[in-house]
């Protein structure tokens, strides 16, 4: 499963093992039918989330997790790998969410990628029922890494 992963902004690379559980993430998401296809991954800050989350969705505010499904008419060359889609996490929301959670961040940011891929595959949170199926399969995934369900109320 190919990742190209780019830490942005230093505060993530405080947090343990943040490449390999990004890894670990990408890899438990991903069905086998989206295996071999490329995710981006950007490690960054709410400042950039904020200009992301503005000029792509029209709302003016960070937010913890964005990603962007590659056009379904992209183009890849011969010998290079097709890309599936980006995601984005900004650090100080993540950190604030996981510090109101009492969770670790790596834990919290695990999640939001996996949040991430799912979107990439076509996953959305619309409506309720989608959004019922997209927190059991997240839950699902996160289980196979193991993490707790984020959507249990302790």
């Amino acid at each position: 499963m190919p990742l190209d992963l780019a830490i942005e902004v230093d505060a993530w690379s405080s947090v343990p093992g943040l490449e390999l559980m990004a890894e670990q993430a990408v890899a438990a998401a991903l069905p086998d039918s989206a295996r071999g296809k490329v995710i981006t991954l950007l490690f960054s800050d709410d400042a950039t989330m904020q200009d992301l989350n503005r000029d792509w969705r029209g709302k003016d505010a960070p937010t913890n997790v964005l990603s962007f499904p590659a056009p379904e008419d992209q183009v890849t060359p011969p010998g290079e790998l097709e890309l599936l889609g980006d995601i984005v996490l900004g650090y100080e929301t993540c950190a604030r969410e996981a510090d109101e959670a009492g969770k670790p961040l790596a834990e919290h940011a695990c999640h939001l990628i996996v949040h991430g891929v799912l979107h990439l595959l076509g996953y959305d949170h619309i409506d309720d029922k989608e959004a019922e199926a997209m927190e059991a399969a997240e839950a699902k995934i996160l289980a196979t890494l193991g993490i707790a369900n984020p959507y249990m109320q302790n």
